[in-house]
């Protein structure tokens, strides 16, 4: 018999094809976000649950006694919205997809340092509210980029394509903080140096751009004793999980003028953002685009058709995480 597949949102037609023609497959054909009772009732009857990012499979969504459930196969990098603890008690695989959407979010992470950098928000908002009265020498200046200094916090594989773009696109220099050291030929790829705390980077950088997994451990990273530690002309990118910002102390700093400005990629309720986000003109917001290519989400749906293939194979998945 076909192993039965539940899948939280719609993937990619091509990728739900390949998962139909070998798995008994439940789409989610609403593509509407699963409740935790949804969730519960998805590990009791399937073999493998495929969720993505923003599904939240918390302890609740997870009560469960006895899952039927033996995998769950992650569309994205980051598992910080799943209980591991639980998946564990379970005896439950979990896998993920790294590597395929490292530069897509690293072009993300660049699009937004430049837009924030140049005013290109304020600039279209101008534009398509008929606001625009001409060219004049003091309008809507921004802030050079090429030759500043940008910060990297997590120097992964996402934070590692960053520092190729900036340092080798744009001249900038790299500043890297990391939880371990850096092995020095990944450090001198982008003329690179490792500093030795969080605050030590935040005082030398003219940009920040945040790469480091979400979760407990790095919830509210950047708050508001972070935030003064940063140059008043200073911008803060986000494109790694909302909860590692402190968003009260982030709207504070930017009204305030403690830091210049920021781009936001992620948020720390999404789809829900604190509406005062849509009043700072300051800050550049997108909906979550990171991975958001054809070829990236083709590519990361096929990495779970990978795992999900060797798992039920009886081989080790390539990228299991627990």
């Amino acid at each position: 018999m076909k192993k039965k597949i539940m899948v939280t949102r719609r993937w990619p037609a091509e990728v739900e094809k390949a998962l139909a023609a070998t798995y008994d497959c439940e789409f989610n054909t609403t593509d509407t976000p699963f409740t935790a009772e949804r969730f519960r009732d998805a590990l009791s009857r399937a073999d493998a649950l495929l969720c993505t990012v923003t599904d939240q499979l918390n302890a609740d969504a997870m009560a469960v006694p006895s899952p039927r459930t033996r995998i769950i196969a992650n569309f994205g990098v980051g598992v910080s919205h799943i209980d591991l603890n639980a998946v564990k008690a379970g005896k439950i695989v979990v896998t993920n997809t790294p590597d395929v959407l490292s530069d897509c979010t690293a072009d993300i992470a660049m699009t937004l340092l430049l837009m924030v950098a140049r005013r290109a928000g304020e600039g279209e908002r101008e534009l398509r509210g008929n606001l625009w009265k001409g060219w004049r020498p003091t309008h809507l200046m921004g802030t050079k980029v090429s030759g500043k200094t940008l910060g990297i916090v997590g120097f992964g594989r996402i934070g590692q394509a960053m520092a190729k773009r900036a340092h080798h696109g744009f001249g900038m220099n790299i500043v890297v903080y990391n939880r371990s050291p850096v092995n020095a030929a990944v450090l001198s790829a982008a003329s690179a140096t490792q500093a030795p705390t969080l605050d030590n980077l935040l005082r030398m950088s003219d940009f920040v751009s945040l790469h480091c997994p979400g979760g407990t451990e790095n919830t509210h990273l950047i708050d508001a004793e972070r935030l003064s530690q940063m140059k008043p002309q200073s911008y803060l990118i986000n494109t790694a999980r909302g909860e590692v910002i402190d968003e009260d102390a982030l709207i504070s700093a930017l009204t305030a003028g403690t830091i210049a400005g920021a781009g936001l990629d992620v948020f720390q309720c999404e789809p829900e953002i604190d509406e005062r986000f849509l009043s700072v003109p300051n800050a550049v917001l997108l909906p979550h685009l990171g991975s958001a290519t054809v070829e990236t989400r083709h590519a990361m749906g096929f990495r779970v058709v990978d795992n999900l293939g060797r798992f039920f194979a009886g081989d080790e998945p390539h990228d299991r995480v627990v």
